[in-house]
């Protein structure tokens, strides 16, 4: 199955109801009205869309009845066309530094995949022929030490990891040096997984990035922040305040399969402006794929 389908298969629930919601409301009228362009506002909020995105499909729809009437108008074109691109066109790869060690920081809230996206992501780049380590700065969670260990071995990923309860920001030093002494491109580090509203945590994982910067000035070049998609908007709150304590730079999006909510994605990039750079669809790691803004829309709208 290749990428396309693994993302329609993904959203078969959000796409079944919305996109059969919407040819039901305009094959109604050969206008759009106030009646309609509600129902179909309800249809897309219900989708986790979010109000400006909505609004915006919305006024495109308008201007496109305008100028081309109802017979030259296809709304579900329209919405896809408008999801794109609100998306943009950034690319989604990591910003990587010259003839140097990049390190990327994974954070987010317990149980979003941060240990697996981890994983795949520095699996990603040895595949690329980019020499990659882990860092096991998750020391709260035993738990989670190993889990980085078990996806280290199966992977072929080196790990660094101190003792149980240790210094999570002398862990992040120590991998830094690791792998600057191996010479590798890419360390990814696994941060434990903190509540939002939590400010002594927050405050915590800011702590662990100062520490990275003065062993690596510019550390951490990437700050990865991981959602899950079948949180739907409740993920928007996640990212709004992640990214005011350590100036997020890009989103991981997992989960996406067997979810109904991935509009959210698109309301969380209109609001904070953060790039969406990779979406999970399963648990094996060539489902984390770079985001493709415009695979990702005809895919929430079937519209191919």
């Amino acid at each position: 199955m290749g990428f396309f389908d693994k993302l329609k298969s993904a959203f078969s629930r959000t796409t079944a109801s919305l996109s059969h919601e919407i040819k039901r409301i305009v094959s109604r009228s050969p206008r759009l009205t106030a009646e309609n362009l509600g129902e179909l506002e309800a249809a897309l909020l219900r989708a986790d869309l979010g109000y400006a995105m909505t609004q915006q499909i919305l006024g495109a729809a308008r201007t496109a009845f305008e100028s081309q009437g109802r017979s030259g108008m296809d709304f579900i074109e329209v919405a896809a066309a408008e999801v794109t691109r609100s998306l943009g066109d950034v690319s989604p790869a990591l910003r990587q530094q010259p003839a140097d060690l990049t390190v990327v920081s994974v954070v987010g809230v317990n149980g979003t995949g941060k240990t697996t996206t981890s994983a795949k992501l520095a699996h990603r780049m040895i595949q690329r022929g980019e020499p990659a380590m882990l860092a096991a700065c998750d020391t709260f969670r035993a738990a989670a030490i190993q889990q980085l260990k078990l996806w280290g071995e199966r992977l072929n990923v080196p790990v660094i990891s101190g003792a149980d309860q240790a210094d999570p920001a002398s862990v992040a030093h120590d991998a830094i040096s690791a792998a600057l002494s191996r010479e590798v491109r890419w360390l990814f580090v696994d941060t434990a997984g903190r509540l939002h509203t939590k400010n002594n945590l927050m405050a915590e994982l800011q702590k662990v990035h100062r520490v990275m910067g003065k062993r690596l000035p510019g550390a951490p070049h990437e700050v990865l922040l991981v959602l899950d998609g079948s949180t739907g908007l409740n993920a928007l709150n996640q990212a709004r305040e992640f990214h005011k304590a350590v100036a997020l730079t890009g989103l991981v999006i997992t989960k996406l399969d067997g979810t109904s909510k991935g509009g959210a994605v698109v309301a969380i990039q209109k609001e904070l402006g953060i790039p969406v750079k990779f979406i999970g669809v399963g648990e094996q790691p060539e489902d984390l794929q770079p985001f493709d803004a415009r695979e990702f829309a005809d895919a929430l709208f079937e519209a191919r």
